[in-house]
């Protein structure tokens, strides 16, 4: 297969139902860039995060018919950023752009970043969700306050409404890969590199087939990881009970109250009780948010891998492409 000028990076997590529509959506459009002359060369790189479905049966007949297919098979499932990442260190690429499979994110805008990249001279393009009509109202607020709230809590100027759809250049995606960080949330990575950069608007449809890959205990795991950089379930729960200590604090200070109106207490046992529940409420909160850094450090030192590559296809002898059924 010859160099690639264009890196499609796909993570993939059970995607059986809407994989075929991945297919026929973005095969025309990746072919007619070669046509037009927007690229060269193209390659899709699948990268299949321990799927447990038709996934991986479903790639391997593609690549039959799709001689720019790169399957890369995790071990295990590693998370959709894990994923994303691996997916970056094989992409060979001048340019990489990165690409949920469930159609939500245009695949038609590609086209677009890769032109403004050119033109604007320019080494990420963000796209950038203009139009979220189609997502639930809390999912609506939720991304606005997590994406405003990140960037008050870092200095990180994050594009708003920005996700994992970009497009990057090669220098960019060396300096990603370089990092030794672990864990890494790329929606927040790549814009602290501070390269030049700039914004795409779509509109985001709606899931084409299958289930969402990211309940909302995911999406409070990546918030969190996205402050801190990594988390430790024994050291976060130390963050929940301090939270859960000031609300009881708040439930014991609105007893201790009623108690003291109708006489039931004595000189100084409200303050007391409520001072003492407070206090403690706030130290173990502060001690859950130090142990959150502290389990950053203590991963970093561990280095274990993030993900295991299982296989890829690239080392494997070329099949002459065969017509589609």
């Amino acid at each position: 297969m010859p160099s690639p000028h264009l890196s499609i990076v796909i993570p993939m997590f059970n995607e059986e139902a809407v994989l075929p529509l991945l297919a026929d959506r973005l095969r025309p459009l990746a072919d007619a860039m070669v046509d037009d002359g927007v690229c060269a060369a193209y390659e899709i790189v699948a990268v299949d995060d321990g799927s447990t479905d038709a996934t991986p049966v479903l790639l391997q007949r593609l690549r039959r018919t799709w001689p720019e297919v790169r399957v890369l098979r995790l071990r295990a499932n590693a998370g959709h950023q894990a994923a994303i990442s691996a997916g970056l260190a094989r992409a060979r690429g001048d340019y990489v752009v990165t690409l949920d499979a469930d159609l939500q994110d245009p695949p038609e805008v590609i086209r677009e970043m890769l032109t403004i990249a050119r033109t604007e001279g320019v080494d990420v393009v963000y796209g950038v969700r203009t139009d979220r009509t189609t997502d639930s109202g809390f999912k609506r607020w939720s991304a606005r306050t997590f994406y405003r709230a990140q960037r008050a809590l870092s200095s990180v100027d994050t594009p708003l409404d920005a996700g994992d759809y970009r497009l990057m250049s090669r220098a960019t995606v060396d300096a990603v890969n370089a990092l030794p960080e672990h864990h890494r949330v790329l929606r927040f990575v790549v814009p602290a590199l501070g390269f030049p950069s700039a914004t795409v608007g779509y509109r985001r449809a709606e899931r084409a087939a299958g289930e969402s890959k990211y309940p909302l205990a995911r999406m409070l795991k990546l918030s969190v990881d996205s402050v801190t950089g990594f988390s430790l379930t024994p050291l976060r729960f130390a963050t929940w009970l301090g939270l859960i200590g000031g609300l009881a604090a708040l439930a014991i200070l609105v007893f201790a109250l009623g108690s003291r109106l109708a006489g039931h207490t004595l000189p100084g046992w409200t303050s007391t009780v409520v001072i003492v529940s407070a206090v403690g409420a706030v130290q173990l909160l502060a001690l859950g948010i130090l142990g959150e850094y502290v389990g950053r450090m203590y991963a970093a030192m561990q280095g274990r891998p993030t993900y295991f590559v299982a296989h890829d296809s690239l080392g494997e002898p070329e099949q002459p492409p065969q017509d589609r059924v």
